[in-house]
C-alpha cells in the first residue's frame, strides 16, 4: 500500500465512527499476517487494545473441530449424539453444525446469553432439549450459536482437555497470539451502549459466558487478528493444513458460509473470516486467501458497524470523510431532553435526537438527516437543512409537558394526525 492510500483507508474508519456512532474504532489492513497500515477514529482508541470479537470465536472452534477430524478422533457426518450423548440434538451432524444448516434455534433457551452471567454445560444441556427446533435440517442457512457452544464441548470431549486450554495450547500459542484470551489483560476498550435518541453511554458487562464460550467469548486486537486471519489463508504445520483450510472455505452448503467461515463475494474476490458481535463491541476479521490480504476492524459499541461490509469498504478504501465526528454525549439540556424521541408530521414517522451538541431531525423513510437545530437562550433555532434560520416553536398541554412542536407551520405530534 502506497502513503497516497493511508487517507482513503482512514476515510473508511472516520464515516464509519460518525454515521455508526461509535465511542471507538480501530482497523487495519494486513498482509501475510502483519500489519500494513492501522488507523482509529472516536475517543480512546488504541491499535494495540484489546476488543471482544464475539462470533470471530466462532473460527477458533471450527478449526479445532477440523483438526479432530483430521486426527480420526470424529468424522463429520457423525451425529452429534456419538460424542455429546444426552443432547437434544442428537441426530444433527457435525457438518450442519459447522454450516449452520442443522436447523436449530439460534440463541440458547434461558436469559439472553450475551448480557447473562453464563451457564454451566449441565444446565445449558437441560435447558435445549431440543423442542427449540426450528427449521428441519439442511433446509435453510439459519444461524445458531447454540451449534457452536455444543461443538465446544465434542472438542473437549475429544482431546480431554477443556475448550478454553486447547484453545490456548493447540492455536493461540503456535501462532504467537499472545494477546487474545478468554478475558482481557492489559489495555482493552470498556463496551458501550449508545443511546438512541440522546447519544449517552451506558456501560455494557463484560459477561463470562460459561458454556456459550465457544460461540462469542474471546478478545483479540488488531495484531492478532492478522496472524489469525493469515493462517486461514495459508494454515500452519502445527494447526491445520491449507487443503483443510480450503474445504472449510467452501460452501457447506449454503453459499455465505463455510465449515465455521464467513464468506464474502465482491468486486470479484472471495473473503473468508467472520464478524462478531457482543453486547458493547462488534468487530470483522476477513482475508482474501489467493492475496493474503486482510481486513481487520474493532468497534466498542453494541450496534452502529456494518460488519458485513466495512472489511471490504477497508481493502477498497474510500474518497476522504469531511463530514465530523461523532462524540458522545455527556449532558443533554432539559429543553433538549424533553424534546426528544419519535415525532409525526401527518403520518409521516421522524425522530429528533441528540448529536453532537445539537438537535437532528430525521425522517425514517428514507432514513436521512433533515435539519438540524441548536438550543440558543430565547429559542431553538434551525442550522441546517429546509428550516435553517426558523425557529423552533413548543407546544405544551396543561401540565407543562411537551404536546407537540411546530416550525415553519410544519406541526409534529407524538401520534399520527393528532387531533
Amino acid at each position: 500500500m502506497t502513503t497516497t492510500d493511508a487517507p482513503r483507508r482512514q476515510a473508511v474508519l472516520d464515516r464509519a465512527q460518525a454515521e455508526g456512532r461509535l465511542p471507538s474504532v480501530v482497523g487495519a489492513l494486513s498482509h501475510a499476517g502483519e500489519l500494513t497500515w492501522h488507523g482509529v477514529a472516536g475517543d480512546a482508541g488504541a491499535v494495540d487494545a484489546q476488543y471482544r470479537i464475539g462470533s470471530i470465536t466462532k473460527t477458533l472452534t471450527a478449526v479445532l473441530v477440523l483438526q479432530c477430524r483430521d486426527d480420526g478422533l470424529l468424522d463429520l457426518d457423525d451425529p452429534l449424539s456419538r460424542h455429546l450423548p444426552g443432547s437434544g440434538y442428537g441426530a444433527a451432524t457435525i457438518r450442519t453444525l459447522l454450516g449452520h444448516a442443522s436447523g436449530m434455534q439460534a440463541e440458547p433457551v434461558g436469559p439472553w446469553w450475551e448480557r447473562s452471567p453464563g451457564v454451566d454445560l449441565p444446565a445449558l444441556l437441560a435447558a435445549n432439549d431440543g423442542s427449540g427446533q426450528v427449521l428441519p435440517a439442511g433446509v435453510a442457512f439459519h444461524y445458531s450459536n447454540l451449534a457452536f457452544a455444543l461443538l465446544g464441548e465434542v472438542v473437549s470431549r475429544c482431546r480431554g482437555a477443556s475448550w478454553t486450554d486447547l484453545v490456548q495450547d493447540r492455536l493461540l500459542t503456535p501462532l504467537g497470539m499472545s494477546r487474545t484470551g478468554y478475558q482481557p489483560t492489559g489495555e482493552h476498550a470498556q463496551g458501550y451502549s449508545v443511546g438512541h435518541f440522546a447519544g449517552t453511554l451506558t456501560r455494557e458487562p463484560h459477561e463470562d459466558t460459561g458454556a456459550m464460550a465457544p460461540a462469542g467469548q474471546l478478545w483479540s486486537t488488531l495484531a492478532d487478528l492478522a496472524r489469525w486471519v493469515d493462517f486461514l489463508a495459508v494454515g500452519h504445520p502445527e494447526i491445520l493444513s491449507a487443503a483443510t483450510l480450503t474445504e472449510m472455505s467452501e460452501p457447506a452448503p449454503f453459499p455465505e458460509y463455510g465449515l465455521g467461515l464467513r464468506r464474502l463475494a465482491a468486486g470479484g474476490r472471495l473473503l473468508i473470516g467472520h464478524t462478531g458481535s457482543m453486547p458493547g463491541f462488534q468487530a470483522c476479521a476477513f482475508v482474501d486467501r489467493g492475496t493474503r490480504e486482510g481486513g481487520i476492524v474493532l468497534a466498542n459499541a453494541t450496534t452502529g458497524l456494518r460488519s458485513d461490509q466495512i472489511a471490504l469498504d477497508l481493502l477498497a478504501g474510500q474518497d476522504p470523510y469531511d463530514g465530523e465526528r461523532w462524540s458522545p454525549s455527556y449532558e443533554v439540556p432539559e429543553r433538549a431532553r424533553e424534546l426528544l424521541g419519535l415525532w409525526f408530521w401527518g403520518n409521516t414517522a421522524h425522530e429528533l435526537r441528540w448529536t453532537n451538541q445539537q438537535l437532528e431531525l430525521r425522517t425514517l423513510q428514507p432514513a436521512e438527516l433533515s435539519d438540524r437545530f441548536v438550543i440558543e437562550p430565547d429559542r431553538i433555532r434551525g442550522v441546517e437543512g429546509y428550516l435553517l434560520g426558523e425557529t423552533l416553536q413548543v407546544r405544551r398541554a396543561g401540565d407543562g409537558s411537551v404536546d407537540s412542536w411546530e416550525c415553519a407551520t410544519f406541526r409534529f405530534t407524538r401520534t399520527p394526525y393528532d387531533a
